[in-house]
C-alpha cells in the first residue's frame, strides 16, 4: 500500500509543523514518512489496532493511521507539549474518531482496562533502549501480535537477547531492512507475568538486560 499523493502532502505539512514545535529531529520529511511506512510491510494484514509508544511528533503512527484508513490507533506520549501538537494534527489530518492522542507514562497505561494486551501492532521508533521498550512495549501487545522496534544502522542482535525477551513474553521473529529502515520484529509469546511492566521509571533506572 502507498499513500495517494494529497494525503503525503498533508503528512508533509503536518511533520513540517511537528519539527517546527521541536518534536521531529532532523533528516528530510519525505525520508521520515518513507521510514514510517516500512512498518506497514511488518503485517501480512492491516492490523485492527496500533498504538504507537512514544509517539512525539507523530511517526510512525500519524503515517499508518492515514495509510489504513480502517484502522483504529492511539498515539501515547508522556509529554503535553508533544500531545497538544499530535491533537491538533488528528483533526487537521481528519483522523478524528478513530485515533486518539493518550497523554500517559506507558507503564502506567499497561494497566488499564483496554489497554493492556490491547493492540495486534505496537511500533517504537525512539522510545528508549531494547530492554526498556520491550518491558514497556509488550503489556500493551495482543497475545497475537506484534511489536515492532526502529534500529539503528549495523545494530548487533544481541541487543535482543532470548532469555531477556522470554521475562517480559516476547520472542524475536526476524528484522526487516529496507535502505536506511532496520525494523526489529518483535512477538508476544506466552503468558505475560502480571508484575510487568515494573512500577513507573523503574525499567529505565534497573532495565531487565544491558
Amino acid at each position: 500500500m502507498t499513500l495517494d499523493g494529497a494525503a503525503r502532502r498533508l503528512l508533509v505539512a503536518e511533520l513540517e509543523g511537528a519539527r517546527s514545535r521541536g518534536a521531529l529531529g532532523p533528516g528530510s520529511v519525505e525520508a521520515h514518512i518513507d521510514h514510517a511506512l516500512v512498518f506497514a510491510r511488518c503485517c501480512d494484514d492491516t492490523p485492527a489496532s496500533v498504538l504507537d509508544l512514544g509517539s512525539g511528533g507523530g511517526l510512525p503512527g500519524l503515517v499508518l493511521a492515514t495509510l489504513w484508513p480502517g484502522v483504529s490507533a492511539v498515539l501515547l506520549d508522556s509529554s503535553r507539549r508533544r500531545c497538544d501538537g499530535l491533537r491538533l494534527a488528528v483533526g487537521r489530518l481528519g483522523l478524528s474518531g478513530r485515533v486518539r492522542v493518550e497523554e500517559v507514562r506507558a507503564e502506567d497505561v499497561a494497566r488499564r482496562k483496554g489497554f493492556r494486551e490491547g493492540f495486534a501492532l505496537v511500533t517504537a521508533r525512539s522510545f528508549g533502549p531494547p530492554a526498556v521498550t520491550a518491558e514497556c512495549g509488550s503489556p500493551l501487545v495482543s497475545p497475537d501480535g506484534l511489536l515492532v522496534v526502529s534500529e539503528p544502522p549495523g545494530a548487533e542482535p544481541a541487543r535482543w537477547p532470548e532469555d531477556g525477551l522470554a521475562r517480559v513474553a516476547l520472542r524475536s521473529v526476524g528484522t526487516l531492512d529496507q535502505g536506511d529502515t532496520h525494523l526489529r520484529i518483535l512477538e508476544r509469546s506466552g503468558a505475560l507475568s502480571d508484575d510487568v511492566p515494573r512500577r513507573t521509571g523503574i525499567p529505565a533506572r534497573r532495565p531487565l538486560w544491558s
